[in-house]
């Protein structure tokens, strides 16, 4: 006779038996890395594993990848993790293929990466009766630029870019003179104002000395003969600015921008699964601003794909970027906790959603999912 199975087995069994898999999986944008999410994932597969019943929530960071290259490379390579961990996972529970649900979260250009490869997987299926594998019911993502950058966010940028550079010029060649005069009087301009030798606090910082290099000034007092420090910055700066056009060079690209989103509501409204893009709104702070601020590009209110965007207030940004930087901080975003609850939601309704079809197609045009 086998031994009795003592109360944690016991428990193991019961939810091996009874409750379903699901992998919420988080993709981290460009240059970001194992802890740009913070707490964030363990947040949220708490607060649904405490509201939604029968059901195994693991939160999963996608590894740290390089943002180099064609975007279409990396979501080969996601691709080929996603299924991997799909098996793993599925053989452990015990259930057959298609048994995990799977939700794809991406933070900025980690959305592009979630959202292609959501659409590859869609693309590649054998015909068009067959089923989803992995079993994704759900796109969560947060400030992705589907419809391109806000561009008050590069004006913004530019300005403070100018702000941020040390630079030093000298009279140029007869050549040059002009542009290397342009330079010498925007350094000027510079540092007659105020400043400290801390870093800025706006991420804008960061490239801050390749966009005032592209915006010429720079530029041209370096090849005037002129000086300037920290080049090894600008060098870092300008790499940064060349690997992100390269991965991320599709977010200026209209027409593929619009067959994205079309694509996403597609998929959210034939095949069940659900798409939402959480993106940081800051309100309107008078006397400096007197309009709200987002570093992605609203979608029309007339559009189809309007109410697949949400925004989430964050009052204590500084500017766009640190607030798109600063998404899953509470430190630096005080609706952190409300926007786990908000995607927790979106979540929680796409479970439901599959369980109500028993299959990964669902109607999902009710408008039941909005938040």
């Amino acid at each position: 006779m086998p031994s009795p199975l003592t109360p944690s087995e016991e428990s193991t069994l019961i939810r091996k038996t009874n409750s379903e898999i699901l992998l919420v999986v988080f993709i981290h944008g460009f240059k970001g890395g194992d802890n740009t999410f913070k707490e964030f994932p363990q947040r949220l597969q708490h607060v649904l594993s405490e509201s939604v019943d029968n059901i195994c929530v693991e939160s999963i960071v996608f590894p740290a990848y390089e943002t180099k290259g064609e975007l279409n490379a990396a979501v080969t390579r996601f691709a080929d993790w996603l299924t991997t961990l799909t098996v793993q996972r599925e053989n452990e529970h015990g259930g057959g293929a298609g048994s995990a649900k799977v939700v794809i979260c991406g933070h900025s250009m980690g959305g592009f990466l979630a959202a292609d490869s959501l659409l590859e997987f869609i693309k590649t299926r054998p015909d068009q009766d067959c089923p989803l594998w992995p079993r994704i019911i759900a796109c969560v993502t947060f400030d992705t630029p589907f419809l391109g950058i806000n561009p008050g966010v590069v004006k913004n940028g530019v300005t403070k870019a100018a702000e941020f550079a040390n630079v030093a010029t000298t009279a140029g060649s007869a050549i040059f003179g002009s542009f290397a005069g342009l330079g010498a009087q925007k350094v000027a301009e510079t540092r007659a104002s105020p400043s400290n030798n801390s870093a800025p606090a706006s991420p804008w910082g960061k490239w801050a000395p390749a966009a005032f290099a592209v915006g010429g000034a720079l530029l041209a007092g370096a090849a005037a003969g002129g000086t300037y420090y920290k080049r090894n910055d600008l060098n870092q700066g300008y790499t940064w600015l060349m690997d992100h056009m390269k991965y991320a060079g599709n977010i200026w690209d209209e027409p593929g921008l619009r067959r994205r989103v079309d694509a996403l509501v597609d998929a959210h409204e034939k095949h069940g699964i659900f798409f939402r893009n959480f993106y940081v709104l800051l309100p309107e702070a008078p006397p400096m601003h007197l309009t709200a601020r987002t570093f992605i590009v609203q979608p029309k209110r007339t559009s189809r794909e309007v109410k697949y965007f949400t925004p989430t207030k964050n009052k204590r940004a500084a500017d766009e970027a640190q607030g798109h930087t600063g998404m899953f901080d509470a430190k630096t975003n005080d609706g952190y906790y409300n926007l786990g609850l908000v995607a927790a939601n979106v979540i929680r309704e796409a479970v439901q959603a599959t369980r109500a079809t028993g299959s990964t197609e669902s109607d999902a045009t009710s408008g039941k999912d909005d938040v």
